[in-house]
């Protein structure tokens, strides 16, 4: 299972705290398991202060439970998350920067392994270099030739093929007239293609 960073654990503390405040049921490891030992040591400092509270002074109604400063569990859960949230939410910029260069660094380095490795074998520097920018593409990182790669998810290929066989039992049924007709616009867009291309557009 891949490790949780801060962005994906400032997500799953919202989700927990709308949980919380839905009356969900929630499980105390998976209260737990999202906050830091800090954080956790505070919320059960704050159940605590409340049952010391609730030994020294008496309420009999729901009034005087909130003048005396009562608290249930669950709100003091909920208050836990909140103070999480808005922690991660102070430490998102930095989460953020941190993830980037750590993924600069992973580039440079799968890029320069690749480099040296090509090199070595006796390939010429561009060889090398388009080696090395391939492995930064298996890697789902940014080549360093600045060119952007489309990666294809197996519903893509799918959906593509679909397609494919689509246009080829229409082009199957068509009238030698359709057929013509379509063969004339597809060397249309061909001409306008290469002649854009020759104006730079």
């Amino acid at each position: 299972m891949p490790k949780l960073d801060g962005t994906h654990i400032a997500s799953r503390l919202r989700e927990r705290l709308e949980e919380l405040r839905a009356g969900k049921e929630v499980a105390a490891r998976d209260l737990r398991a999202l906050l830091t030992s800090e954080q956790v040591n505070a919320m059960d400092a704050a159940w605590v202060e409340q049952q010391t509270l609730r030994k020294q002074k008496r309420a009999r109604t729901k009034e005087e439970e909130a003048a005396l400063g009562w608290k249930t569990k669950r709100e003091i859960q909920i208050e836990a998350y909140e103070r999480a949230v808005e922690e991660s939410d102070l430490g998102m910029l930095e989460t953020v920067e941190e993830l980037q260069r750590k993924a600069e660094v992973r580039g440079a380095r799968i890029y320069m392994d690749e480099y040296c490795k090509a090199r070595a074998e006796g390939k010429s520097e561009e060889v090398a270099r388009n080696r090395a920018n391939n492995e930064l593409t298996k890697a789902g990182l940014q080549r360093s030739d600045g060119r952007s790669v489309q990666f294809l998810s197996k519903r893509d290929r799918e959906v593509w093929e679909m397609e494919r066989q689509i246009k080829q039992q229409a082009r199957s049924e068509m009238t030698p007239e359709e057929l013509e007709q379509v063969e004339l616009w597809e060397v249309h867009e061909k001409t306008l293609s290469k002649n854009r291309k020759k104006q730079g557009q």
